[in-house]
């Protein structure tokens, strides 16, 4: 019986769906991989590296050309209505009323891990299959160092309401640290995907944006909330076109289109009913074709290797970073590495991140797939380590912020 796309299309979407929930449902995961983790790791069993080789002719019929164009389309608006939400939930002005503290501790939450990560790109930059065609060296270590240095806030955001500590003053402290530093992975993000051949229409688009920015701001004081939330998804869209055709890559005008938003505009619990509903009805679209990109060709073990050391780059950094804040600032005995764990959540942000470097040429699909398992490791092990260590000091969550 012959099937047409629209019908392999939605057997796709089945699988997509369900295959994470049972897993994660009837396997009681919860505890050290919520879905959206179970979702990813899903994805990277439904890919090539897995059920493509297992089941190649069912994997071809199910994932061909058409259905993953179609999927694509899915992928990359649920993406951009992601991080954009992320730009908006970011509390700036919080982070400016306690500067000092904030920018010691998310300066070396990022910067630390990022020079452990450095390190360790600097290592595979001697070796072939790691660094893209269309890299310098230094693109690629800089952007394999971000990538251990990134804190997801969306995921860090879920964690802390699975751990009831978000609106507790612990809670908005972190959120205050992972904020700056989701400002400097983009930041810095754009400084890796500089194209000097198109600087001048990469330059027009920051003035253009600026200039509309102000614009925007001025439309959205002045309307009702229902309509500032269909006008903000046409400010995405045009945006995200708009940096994609300077060269900076759609993602980095999604998250200034959000970033330049303010969270008072929006109702705080329609702001989160949005996130998790994108969360649950579209981005695991995202995570499948994220898992479909993953490769395993440089010996398959070389991948697992290099990914364990990111992961031992990642963590030891981003730990050894905060206990230095800790006694800078003088926190309580369990405080670091309380903040160190749940600053380790990466997950989305950082394969959204890798996404764009993989686009770029800047990696290649190897190097993507053990930073996609560094940040799946990273992220499993934050519930289980930070757990214990609440119920152990729990008077933390009642700190004054």
């Amino acid at each position: 019986m012959h099937m047409g796309t629209t019908e392999i299309f939605l057997i796709a979407m089945t699988i997509i769906f369900s295959v994470p929930y049972l897993i994660w449902r009837l396997g009681g995961t919860d505890y050290y991989a919520p879905l959206v983790v179970v979702q990813i790791i899903a994805g990277i069993l439904l890919g090539p590296g897995v059920m493509g080789r297992a089941f190649p002719e069912y994997y071809s019929f199910v994932f061909n050309p058409q259905v993953v164009q179609s999927l694509n389309g899915i992928a990359w608006w649920a993406v951009m209505i992601f991080v954009m939400i992320a730009g908006i939930e970011l509390d700036l002005k919080k982070a400016w009323e306690h500067r000092r503290e904030s920018t010691i501790t998310a300066g070396l939450a990022l910067g630390t891990p990022l020079l452990f990560g450095c390190v360790a790109a600097l290592g595979m930059v001697g070796y072939a299959g790691w660094i893209g065609p269309k890299a310098h060296d230094w693109q690629f270590v800089l952007g394999v160092g971000m990538a251990c240095a990134v804190t997801a806030l969306p995921i860090l955001i879920l964690l802390m309401e699975k751990l009831d500590i978000l609106r507790q003053p612990i809670g908005q402290r972190i959120l205050r640290y992972a904020s700056l530093d989701d400002i400097a992975i983009w930041g810095v993000l754009a400084v890796i995907m500089l194209d000097w051949d198109r600087v001048g229409r990469q330059a027009g688009f920051l003035l253009l944006f600026a200039l509309a920015t102000k614009l925007f701001r001025m439309l959205m004081v002045r309307i009702p909330e229902r309509d500032r939330w269909y006008i903000s998804f046409i400010w995405l869209a045009v945006c995200a076109l708009a940096a994609d055709w300077a060269g900076l890559h759609y993602m980095v005008g999604a998250f200034l289109a959000g970033a330049v938003m303010d969270a008072d505009w929006f109702n705080q619990e329609k702001m989160d009913f949005m996130r998790a509903n994108v969360l649950m009805a579209v981005m695991p679209v995202f995570f499948l074709s994220t898992g479909l990109r993953t490769n395993w060709a440089v010996g398959g073990s070389a991948v697992f290797l290099v990914a364990l050391v990111l992961l031992v780059a990642s963590v030891s950094g981003k730990l050894a970073g905060i206990h230095l804040a800790g006694k800078i600032l003088k926190w309580a005995p369990g405080e670091a590495s309380i903040i160190g764990w749940l600053l380790q959540t990466k997950a989305l942000i950082m394969i959204i991140f890798v996404n764009i470097l993989l686009d770029k040429q800047i990696i290649t699909s190897e190097t993507f797939t053990a930073l996609l398992l560094m940040a799946i490791g990273s992220t499993m092990l934050t519930v289980p380590m930070v757990y214990p260590k609440l119920q152990r000091v729990a008077q933390l969550i009642f700190k004054t912020s």
